[in-house]
């Protein structure tokens, strides 16, 4: 079983979520200027989110605290975290956020990871209410984009980073089931199955490349488990990874080195583990891959602990949003 999401561990992923969504600097943008006043520092840019590096680590370090308020809500690091929502999460901000996107050019923005994200983070919000109906604009202009992107999409990004498809159709699939969005995620459901629904002889053999936090092959096992019925999904899972390939896999050497991107090689081992465990989950009873399964499941995990209580700012920007996704679901 995964290790508990105590108050302790928990205390030490708040104070980096709270030490990094103030900190503006160093700060990684991906900014389309129309004019030359469109240069500008982050945090005029992005007044709700411009914190913890990029506009995506911010969303999904807002989403950390909220979900440890929720487990949590005595906890000493609450009152602390609760500051921070109610000053980031406001209709003049979020209005501000709302501005940006829909600004000529910037159509593409955070598409699709920080989307992803946003809609996480609303559906965390739940017991937020005031924080939430100021987010809500924002959610809904990114919503209402998703089924064009789709459209559009003549075949999914398979990379291990920010824009691979898979990963991020599945936390939009699961936001859109929790609002009781059924047009949503029917168009989410049939561009999953036209992307994947034929896949076969996937490997690890070229997994990781060498900045992942996404393994491409169980993103998109995990996208098809939460699709497919699960006598169904067995059957696609024994063609896609045919063998031992789920058993053999083991965790990458992730550098411990400040770098940015090498560290994406920690986060992966999280990342892993919540995908190894959902597949796992949907699997049937009986299904002879699922010991194997939970075994990999915990050698990453134990490898993702270890990269999600680093310090330095690499890593610990967004690494500790990655174990509270895995050990709290």
């Amino acid at each position: 079983m995964p290790t508990a999401l105590d108050e302790a561990l928990s205390r030490r992923f708040a104070a980096a979520a709270c030490g990094a969504l103030g900190r503006e600097f160093p700060n990684h943008i991906t900014h389309f200027l129309n004019e030359a006043a469109d240069a500008r520092p982050p945090r005029a840019l992005h007044p709700a989110f411009y914190g913890a590096l990029d506009w995506h680590s911010a969303v999904h370090n807002h989403w950390l605290l909220a979900r440890l308020i929720r487990l949590f809500p005595d906890a000493d690091f609450a009152p602390q975290a609760r500051a921070i929502l109610e000053e980031h999460l406001t209709p003049a901000r979020i209005k501000a956020e709302c501005d940006y996107f829909r600004a000529p050019g910037r159509e593409p923005f955070e598409r699709p990871y920080g989307w992803a994200w946003l809609l996480v983070l609303d559906a965390e919000l739940e017991a937020f209410p005031a924080e939430r109906a100021a987010l809500a604009p924002l959610t809904a202009l990114i919503a209402e984009r998703i089924p064009a992107w789709l459209g559009v999409m003549p075949c999914p990004v398979r990379s291990g980073e920010h824009a691979n498809s898979a990963f991020s159709l599945a936390l939009m699939l699961d936001w859109a089931r929790n609002v009781g969005d059924d047009k949503l995620i029917d168009e989410i459901q049939a561009a999953s199955l036209r992307f994947y629904a034929d896949d076969r002889g996937a490997t690890f053999a070229f997994e990781p490349s060498g900045q992942d936090f996404v393994s491409p092959a169980l993103a998109e096992a995990a996208l098809m488990a939460r699709i497919v019925a699960p006598d169904a999904f067995a059957d696609w899972l024994a063609g896609f990874l045919p063998g031992d390939e789920l058993r053999d896999l083991q965790p990458a050497t992730a550098p411990e080195n400040g770098d940015y991107k090498l560290a994406h090689l920690g986060g992966l081992h999280l990342s892993r583990a919540w995908m190894l465990a959902e597949i796992e989950r949907r699997l049937p009873d009986g299904n002879p891959r699922r010991d194997s399964l939970r075994t990999v499941m915990m050698l990453h995990q134990e490898a993702g602990l270890a990269a999600a209580r680093r310090e330095d700012y690499g890593a610990s920007h967004w690494i500790p949003s990655f174990a509270v996704y895995h050990l709290s679901h």
